[in-house]
């Protein structure tokens, strides 16, 4: 009895399988984009990076990068931001000096080369785009800039 479920059972694999494939091969695939599947479709460009500098919100508010970041290397190796950002690099690259306080370690001391807590500038700065709110902003300022 149970040889002959296990033989049946074996035989019938095979029906199932190849049923299945049959199914899925004459089934009209769909796409959720409303376009022909080999149709390129072009993305919109949702954030787009705006020029010149935006004002800060509110005091100690970390500058907006106003370039896009993207292809930046910023890891525990390298940091791309510093070969021009840096204050031995910076005269010459016509770019913005970091703050003094980037320089600082948390006791007070002044480095040579960026602190380690403030070497992952992609923790306090962000690339200024021009993106519409996700959620309404009722932030209200206690004191003027």
């Amino acid at each position: 009895m149970k040889r002959t479920i296990v033989t049946g059972g074996i035989a019938l694999l095979p029906v199932l399988l190849l049923s299945g494939w049959a199914l899925a091969q004459s089934a009209q695939v769909e796409s959720l984009r409303g376009a022909e599947i080999d149709e390129p479709v072009p993305l919109d460009q949702i954030h787009r990076n705006v020029e010149g500098r935006q004002q800060r919100n509110y005091r100690q508010q970390p500058p907006l990068i106003p370039h896009s970041v993207e292809q930046y290397q910023i890891d525990i190796r390298t940091n791309q931001c510093l070969s021009c950002h840096d204050w031995t690099k910076a005269g010459e690259r016509n770019a913005p000096t970091l703050s003094m306080t980037h320089y600082l370690d948390r006791d007070g001391n002044e480095l040579d080369q960026i602190a380690g807590t403030r070497y992952f500038c992609n923790q306090c700065h962000v690339p200024q785009a021009d993106a519409p709110p996700l959620v309404d902003n009722v932030f209200q300022p206690s004191a003027s800039n």
